[in-house]
């Protein structure tokens, strides 16, 4: 299977720079094994899939792909997709990108630049899995061990020191002559 990508450095000012992305142009969508087995062989942080659409909402369909699993949402993946979009199409000033969890995102031209528009999401709180008071308290505990036994050795070691300096005879200092 042969697959044309560009690979494009989002918010970079010069080469070699910025968030490198794989952008892959398809007709169709594969299964999902293969397209995690493509962005695995490209080995970046993320590899942005389009599949253009006809009519509705939005120009392409957009899927993001880490070496690991398929991410809801990469900033710099969708702005690298609407660098290349754009770039292939100069007629165009602006492109909209369908995608599963994220909704409907739009890059526009703008100035020497792009702009982009992203899903605003309010915080809410939850509880971190895993964690409890005992938890915490342990790994307090464990921290406080550590830097106390740090402390221990580094106490040792000083006192070891200057116990070897007071025994050992003078030497002279590196560059300085003995007169003997």
């Amino acid at each position: 299977m042969r697959i044309p990508f560009t690979q494009v450095d989002a918010f970079a000012d010069a080469a070699f720079g910025g968030n490198p992305a794989a952008v892959m142009m398809l007709s169709s969508w594969p299964g999902d094994a293969t397209l995690l087995a493509i962005a695995q062989e490209n080995n970046l942080s993320e590899t942005a899939f389009l599949v253009p659409m006809d009519g509705g909402e939005a120009d392409f369909e957009l899927r993001w792909f880490t070496p690991g699993d398929e991410v809801e949402m990469c900033g710099h993946a969708t702005l690298a997709s609407g660098h290349v979009v754009l770039l292939s199409d100069t007629t165009r000033e602006r492109v909209r990108f369908a995608t599963r969890h994220a909704g409907v995102l739009e890059v526009a031209r703008d100035g020497l630049g792009y702009s982009m528009s992203l899903p605003e999401r309010s915080p809410s709180p939850e509880a971190l899995p895993g964690w409890s008071r005992r938890w915490v308290w342990t790994a307090w505990s464990r921290r406080c061990a550590i830097r106390r036994a740090m402390w221990s050795w580094s106490s040792t070691m000083r006192r070891r020191y200057a116990t070897a300096r007071r025994t050992l005879p003078h030497w002279p200092r590196p560059g300085v002559m003995s007169s003997s």
